[in-house]
């Protein structure tokens, strides 16, 4: 299938970039690294797409933040334990 642009609606690709993201707490901001992005030659927009910024927004939840530096890699984020199985507060 391919891979469209929400931006301008023309072809685009799939890549990686750097991301900053606060934490749900508030505390501090942290780097994640090699992030999958869409990545458009039109229009030269690099974004995230929905269902990655909610992969991250909710194992920021669920992990415990005070393990994660100052900057780590989007997989190494994803491996992190869990302290809960799922987002119990997320009624989507």
């Amino acid at each position: 299938m391919e891979l469209l642009c929400d931006w301008c609606g023309s072809k685009a690709n799939k890549g990686e970039n750097t991301v900053y993201w606060e934490l749900p707490d508030g505390s501090r901001a942290i780097q994640i690294t090699e992030t999958p992005a869409v990545i458009c030659s039109t229009c030269t927009m690099v974004y995230q797409t929905d269902e990655v910024t909610k992969q991250i927004e909710d194992q920021l939840l669920l992990v415990d933040t005070q393990k994660i530096g100052k900057s780590i890699i989007y997989q190494k984020l994803m491996e992190l334990p869990r302290l809960l199985k799922r987002n119990y507060f997320d009624f989507s």
